[in-house]
């Protein structure tokens, strides 16, 4: 291309050839026409390279990698050869609504930030249900990591940030890479460091922009993940969090992931964790004590009835995103 987009979309994939195109087709699709959209295939992949390959526009380019290193190493390639000023992540098996990146430029250029990572609601479609996350956008001064990660009741989305709705400037992301290695909660990982940054605060645009398909019979690259290294990295991540955002990642997100290993050590390691370096509510003991004893497709069945009902209507009404969207920016003095 001759000419500079205004946004640089990075898709990172391998061996999904019809789930990447869907989401190439959902970024090329976007009512802001003038950008690139960057698939960084994460290793040797016939199969996506020629599926890709017969979609025509120009605007698509296409990395493929000579080895596998995980979707983090595949983002931050991409990053590296974004040509915008703006980059917008989407993983291979989202898609975005139509005016998605036309929304989050107009937020960017509304607000007074230095580095703003502009974010959206989504659609969370499961096989059940589909219901909009988060259910809030964050309170003035709260604390952006216990607005991500606390829970004020038993279900997790009420604050939320997925990789599908994130945009950011470029320079940050390169400044900022993801976590190569780390297999779950790669976007709250980088969004804690970023917001450490000078400069960078987050806003949100209301409606739902994204569709984040949750299809639970099918693997994603996140399954199978082991809980020590996670644990790992919550310690790690412990100078960027409040005490009550440690706790509740401890007993939900960390909890999550070691239930179904049935391990008396985790359940007790993590449990004391969270009271030795947290300060856990009694929302996050009877989070932690539901994901310990009840069926995790029990859980979710429950949920999805309850929110599904609940946003009904507003799932109805998400496809036509009002002319001026409200806005919420979490101030430079509560970024942890």
């Amino acid at each position: 291309m001759s000419w500079t987009p205004d946004v640089s979309v990075v898709i990172p994939t391998f061996a999904r050839p019809d789930l990447v195109t869907r989401a190439v087709h959902s970024a090329l699709a976007q009512t802001l026409e003038r950008i690139e959209v960057i698939v960084v295939i994460d290793g040797p992949d016939e199969a996506t390279r020629d599926a890709l390959a017969a979609i025509p526009d120009p605007r698509l380019r296409v990395i493929e990698l000579a080895t596998q290193a995980g979707a983090p190493h595949a983002r931050n390639v991409g990053v590296t050869a974004a040509r915008a000023l703006w980059t917008a992540l989407l993983d291979d098996d989202d898609e975005w609504l139509p005016t998605k990146l036309a929304v989050q430029r107009r937020v960017a250029d509304e607000v007074e930030i230095a580095l703003p990572i502009v974010a959206s609601r989504l659609l969370n479609r499961t096989p059940r249900a589909e219901f909009v996350m988060p259910r809030r956008i964050p309170a003035p001064g709260e604390p952006l990591s216990e607005y991500l990660t606390v829970r004020k009741g038993l279900f997790h989305g009420e604050g939320f940030i997925q990789t599908s709705t994130i945009m950011a400037p470029t320079e940050l992301l390169r400044r900022v890479p993801f976590t190569v290695g780390l297999r779950r909660m790669q976007e709250l990982d980088w969004t804690i460091r970023a917001l450490n940054q000078p400069g960078v605060d987050l806003v949100f645009a209301d409606e739902p922009l994204v569709i984040w398909h949750t299809d639970e019979n099918r693997p994603r690259i996140s399954t199978g993940v082991k809980w020590e290294p996670q644990l790992e990295w919550l310690r790690r991540s412990r100078p960027l969090l409040t005490p009550r955002s440690y706790a509740a990642i401890a007993m939900s997100s960390l909890s999550s992931i070691a239930a179904p290993t049935r391990s008396r050590r985790a359940f007790w390691l993590i449990l004391g964790e969270a009271r030795r370096h947290g300060k856990p509510s009694a929302i996050d003991y009877l989070t932690f004590l539901q994901i310990w004893l009840v069926p995790q497709s029990l859980r979710r069945g429950l949920r999805d009835l309850i929110l599904g009902r609940r946003d009904a209507g507003q799932v109805a009404t998400a496809y036509t995103p009002p002319v001026e969207p409200p806005l919420s920016r979490i101030g430079e003095d509560v970024r942890r």
